[in-house]
């Protein structure tokens, strides 16, 4: 027989032999390099407990980024709050949902969760900020055809004036709005509100996620002029967090 080894062996059956070999370790590979993030997981019993699971957490591995700065996974400094945890477990049972102790709108539990990013701005191919005002990237400028928030009063979720828009920072590298600037009419901050919390009309741009008293808190950032990935984390999930937390009546059951 042609490509027989043995009576009972030949060379088909090899490859196939060592194609599932190869399977198993490529799943095996791929599973462990998916624990790269979040995990060790925390056990609800007790915070000594760590589940990793099978296949264990990978070895620690070192990239090198385009700018020269390295980053290290599995990490533990990038798992979140585990040591500070502002909530407590709303029954005793494991699993249990968690309530917010301190500011629900602060405290990065449920829909105000964030990573913990770099806190640099991101960049584009040309080492630029790539999240800027318009003031800032003057090649930009804003369809003429659709409504110009520059401006316009912004109405929150309790239908209440919480500023005025002052400015557009726009994304340099994808072409398109990613936050509006509102002067606070409270105390005169300047905030940023994500372009996707935000619906423009033609008159006024509208913010249901957050109530007006609420604009105060909003994270600021270091800089007039950009924007870090740990800024707008933090941004993301301030307004993120008051769609179930900027009243009572959002946070209670449905039915």
């Amino acid at each position: 027989m042609v490509g027989a080894i043995t009576q009972y062996i030949d060379v088909a059956q090899l490859v196939l032999y060592l194609f599932w070999a190869f399977f198993a370790g490529l799943i095996y590979y791929l599973h462990q390099e998916g624990k790269r993030e979040g995990y060790p997981l925390e056990s609800d019993i007790s915070h000594r407990i760590k589940v990793q699971g099978f296949p264990a957490i990978p070895d620690a591995k070192t990239y090198q980024l385009r700018d020269g700065s390295t980053r290290t996974a599995p990490n533990p400094e990038n798992n979140g709050f585990s040591s500070g945890l502002k909530a407590a477990p709303a029954h005793a049972y494991p699993g249990a949902p968690l309530i917010p102790t301190g500011n629900p709108m602060l405290d990065g539990i449920g829909p105000g969760a964030y990573a913990i990013r770099p806190d640099v701005p991101d960049m584009t191919v040309d080492q630029e900020p790539k999240i800027v005002p318009l003031r800032v990237a003057t090649n930009f400028h804003l369809e003429s055809s659709d409504p110009n928030p520059i401006g316009m009063n912004v109405i929150a979720g309790d239908g209440k004036v919480a500023g005025q828009i002052s400015d557009v920072w726009v994304d340099r590298a994808e072409i398109l709005i990613r936050y509006l600037e509102v002067k606070v009419a409270s105390n005169g901050r300047t905030v940023l509100i994500p372009n996707n919390f935000a619906r423009i009309t033609s008159k006024e741009v509208k913010v249901r996620s957050i109530f007006a008293e609420h604009f105060a808190d909003v994270p600021s950032t270091k800089r007039a002029e950009t924007i870090t990935l740990m800024e707008e984390e933090r941004i993301m999930a301030y307004y993120g967090a008051g769609t179930l937390y900027a009243s009572r009546e959002r946070a209670e059951p449905l039915l």
